[in-house]
Order: structure tokens, then sequence, then C-alpha cells
């Protein structure tokens, strides 16, 4: 939802190819070994078959998340990686986890709030609750957000905000496939964004009118 947080920064790295992070690349293999013994040895191992030019400090990451996780009970997937798309809104996305339970859930690298979700987590939810409906026919409630370096699972109930929000971001990107240069939010973390002076001289103008 990269859209949602600053759909200019989303314009300029639109075609920048995706890179995915160490901690992240810990996380994922972590998550699927969640509700069985969580050997250290054996997930690093399939951390460096996956990502062989990650950082070996990494492997002292991967034991505090152990340890994090180790804290709490965590139902085992039965399936993981699952794709999922919605035809009417145009979107497809994945499912990290699902349980015995039907419940789904996402994985992050991300430390945990102290209570709650990130926005961005929450429109992923909702996301995929509109794909999943689409496909099964049924109403999905909400879904879980896993936070594996502090072991934290949140469960969040997809509210009709988050929906106005899914739509009104994918709104934002068709408009930016068709050429509109987008307007930054007003809470745009700008002071820290390698973009600030090129989005200063550009917002709200067509690409058209840049060239």
């Amino acid at each position: 939802m990269r859209v949602h947080a600053c759909p200019v920064r989303y314009y300029y790295e639109r075609n920048d190819p995706f890179s995915e992070s160490d901690r992240y690349a810990v996380c994922k293999q972590l998550s699927y070994h969640l509700g069985t013994p969580l050997e250290a040895g054996a997930i690093w191992e399939e951390v460096i078959a996956v990502h062989s030019t990650i950082d070996p400090d990494m492997r002292e990451f991967l034991d505090l998340c152990i340890t994090a996780c180790n804290k709490s009970a965590w139902r085992p997937a039965v399936q993981t990686d699952v794709t999922v798309a919605s035809q009417k809104h145009g979107m497809a996305g994945m499912i990290d986890r699902i349980d015995d339970s039907g419940a789904f859930s996402i994985v992050r690298a991300s430390g945990a709030m102290p209570m709650g979700t990130y926005a961005a987590d929450r429109l992923r939810v909702a996301a995929i609750a509109f794909c999943l409906e689409e496909m099964t026919g049924k109403q999905v409630e909400g879904g879980f957000v896993e936070y594996i370096p502090d072991g934290v699972s949140r469960y969040h109930v997809v509210q009709p905000r988050d929906r106005r929000q899914v739509i009104t971001t994918l709104h934002k990107l068709r408009e930016i496939n068709r050429g509109a240069m987008p307007q930054h939010p007003l809470n745009a973390p700008c002071n820290r964004c390698k973009y600030k002076e090129k989005c200063e001289s550009s917002v709200g103008r067509r690409l058209s009118d840049l060239l």
C-alpha cells in the first residue's frame, strides 16, 4: 500500500525493481515454522538458501525473533503464500499464512505498536478481505498481522473506513497510471524523503506537462 502512504513517492519508484530486505527475509522464513519448534540453525540454513547475500549479522536478529515468538502460542499454517485477487476492484495480493481455523495472516518485519496495527497493515488486511469475499462469496471479518520481531499477532477487524481507503487508493493508482502526477498527503514524511525538492516543483501536474 505504498500509494496510500505517499502517492508521489510511489510515482517516482513505481518502475524500480523490488528488493526484499534482510529483516523481511528472516521474518518471512521464520513464519513458515510458527506453531512448530523453532530451530534456529535449520531456519537460518533456509534463509541463506533463499537469500544467499544476506548479512551474516542477521543470524543474531533471527535468534531475537525466535526468543520473542517463543513467548506466544501460534497456530501452524495449513497454507502459505496464497495468491488472492479481485477482478471487480482490479487488484491482487498474497496471504502469508492461513491456519487450520481458516484465519489468514500477513507477516511483518517491523515491531508492533503498543496497541492496534499500522495504517498500511489495516489497508492490506482490508484489500485481502475484498479479494477473499469475491473469491469465496462469504463475508470476511478481518485478519491477523504478525509482527515477527516482537512475537506479536494482532487481529484487525476490517472497518468501513478501511474499505473506503482501499477504494480511494485504487483510484489514485489508476490516475498515476494514466499519467497524472499525484498530490502528496498532508502528513507525508517529506523532510526524510529523497524526492522532496523534486516533489515540491512538480506535484499536481501531469507527466505530459513535465516533458
